[in-house]
């Protein structure tokens, strides 16, 4: 099972400075804000140097430097409130667009993206990748913007006293050089793998979780829990490979910070011994370069943040990205019109694994309006085929169009509300069970919600709970064969031109399954309906039956007309009317 997208580092960097570049208003004033604040810091140790330059000359009146130094410090205090402040309300602002960008880009993914990928992975990426990334947007960012600016504008404080003292607080650039470029040569890709195992670990325990009693019926405990002891193993792996890229760096840029505190006190103390400096400018000197350890601290530990956030970004951008076109699909013209409602498929091939197709060379003509029924046994291909229809999955080869456009080539929203694929497999979201029916028409009346439901058999039930009733987790508990019902009458509300039905009534009894078709067709008259069924008496109600065999399809036509045939349908129908008789 492969994952999603990844996004490179290059563009990644690229919505960084889009990014910026929208809040370049926000950002140059935290930037004035920290830089002023900086700049206020650097008050307290030149008037502190000079302080000691008087007390050793005698001077005893030391009032006005105190009372300089306590405003400075005030000043600082104030100027980098307002500037986190600031910080903090611009990372917030940020961290709203990428969750709203990330919320919108997963929606309009295509579900078999989403289903090749796995559920593990999306959620990974929902939860911790997002929280990763509010961590790095919200504190990281802001303290490495404080810490730079402190940072340089210390160094030029350094500078200004005197250039040879500003050269010892230099000696530790070089270990701090080498060991950061060793540690960002390796900490994406880390921390990017440390995250993937992550999705694969939430994978497993999903599937276990969801398969609970497929795992208990077939003794499956022992292999999943193998497969599970293999997903935390690698997961300590990889945590314990990023771990080791901290353990190495973090200690050594500590004994870097050492260096150049030492080196200012021994240089400056022999220049001073000199007489090339003053005590003052010695003792400014050490304390800016003490002063220097906390940003530089600061700045390496958020680089290490940053890395984590950026991994985390990467995987949240990768989402974004457009699938690569299948084959047959490439030069696809975009357009947002359907000229009629037919479907033409021809030479269809598709495989989930490469080298292993489950369609081979199907092709069918579904004229506007037909009613056609798709049967045969089970892995022959109707699923799949109902996919490729409803522009779930796109075929490897050959091409499907709806009224001569590509399916693909109609946009994800339009496509929707065109063609609706409707399976066995359906979610009752929380909400009333009037949200539940309108999910496709939000602004439909009561009185057409009454409707769908009647349409569908629903209305007893529904009517009994009420269309305000709660429905989903923490509200009433629908049946199976309810929550179908509830997915049908969604369906009808929609009102769309095409309709995919995947065994859509299977949760039903059938009696109830045949009554419920029905009432679908009187309702759905004109609208083209494919039908994937296993229970024939869908078949014999179709315009025409395709039957298909090995992911072929070997008959097609009425239903009469297939059974004096004497071929595979008949066999299906003599087998199935038998056991129904």
């Amino acid at each position: 099972m492969s994952g999603l997208p990844v996004a490179s580092a290059r563009d990644v960097r690229r919505h960084a400075r889009r990014l910026a570049l929208r809040e370049r208003r926000w950002v140059a004033g935290a930037a004035a804000l920290h830089a002023l604040g900086a700049a206020s810091g650097l008050a307290g140790p030149w008037l502190l140097g000079g302080l000691v330059q008087d007390v050793t000359a005698g001077v005893d009146d030391v009032t006005r430097i105190t009372l300089l130094i306590c405003l400075f410090v005030t000043l600082q205090a104030g100027l980098t409130a307002v500037a986190m402040f600031v910080s903090a309300r611009l990372g917030e602002k940020v961290l709203a667009q990428l969750r709203e960008e990330f919320v919108g880009d997963v929606l309009a993914l295509p579900l078999g993206t989403v289903e090749e990928a796995g559920t593990g992975d999306l959620v990974t990426r929902t939860t911790r990748d997002v929280d990763l990334l509010a961590r790095a947007v919200r504190y990281a960012i802001p303290d490495t913007l404080i810490s730079s600016v402190t940072i340089v504008l210390t160094l030029g404080g350094l500078v200004l006293l005197g250039p040879v003292l500003a050269l010892p607080a230099l000696v530790g650039v070089p270990v701090l050089w080498a060991a950061s470029r060793w540690y960002l040569r390796r900490a994406r890709d880390a921390y990017l793998r440390e995250n993937a195992s992550y999705s694969r670990l939430a994978e497993g325990l999903a599937e276990t979780v969801d398969g609970a009693r497929t795992v208990e019926a077939l003794r499956l405990g022992g292999r999943r829990s193998a497969r599970m002891d293999d997903d935390i193993a690698t997961s300590y792996a990889a945590e314990r490979a990023t771990l080791r890229l901290r353990t190495v760096y973090l200690p050594t840029i500590d004994v870097a910070f050492v260096l150049p505190v030492f080196a200012t006190l021994v240089i400056g103390g022999l220049l001073y011994l000199d007489g090339m400096v003053t005590l003052a400018a010695v003792t400014a000197a050490t304390l800016y370069t003490q002063q220097l350890l906390a940003p530089v601290d600061t700045l390496l530990f958020w680089l290490n943040e940053l890395q984590i956030g950026g991994a985390a970004m990467a995987r949240l951008r990768g989402v974004r990205r457009d699938p690569v076109p299948f084959e047959g699909e490439r030069a696809a013209p975009r357009t947002d019109t359907v000229e009629s409602k037919g479907f033409e498929v021809r030479g269809v091939s598709h495989a989930y694994r490469p080298g292993h197709d489950v369609l081979h060379d199907v092709s069918l003509t579904i004229p506007p309006g037909e009613r056609l029924a798709v049967v045969g046994p089970s892995g022959a291909g109707k699923s799949t085929l109902g996919k490729l229809l409803a522009g779930v999955h796109a075929p490897r080869t050959g091409a499907i169009t709806v009224g001569g456009v590509p399916v693909s080539a109609l946009p994800l929203d339009r496509l929707r509300t065109e063609v609706a694929l409707v399976t066995q497999e359906h979610h009752v979201f929380r909400g009333s069970v009037r949200d539940n029916v309108v999910l496709g028409r939000p602004s439909a009346p009561d009185a057409a919600v009454e409707a769908a439901l009647r349409a569908v058999d629903a209305w007893a039930w529904a009517s009994s709970l009420g269309l305000s009733a709660a429905v989903g987790s923490g509200g009433a508990e629908l049946s199976p064969a309810q929550a179908q019902q509830l997915a049908l009458a969604r369906l009808v509300l929609a009102d769309p031109h095409t309709l995919i039905l995947d065994e859509a009534t299977s949760l039903l009894d059938p009696s109830a399954a045949r009554h419920l078709e029905r009432s679908l067709a009187a309702v759905l008259a004109g609208r083209t309906v494919v039908a994937i069924a296993h229970r024939l008496h869908t078949a014999h109600d179709a315009d025409r039956i395709a039957v298909m065999e090995a992911g072929r399809i070997v008959e097609l036509g009425p239903h009469d007309e297939l059974v004096a045939a004497g071929g595979a349908y008949a066999s299906l129908w003599r087998s199935w009317h038998g056991g129904a008789g």
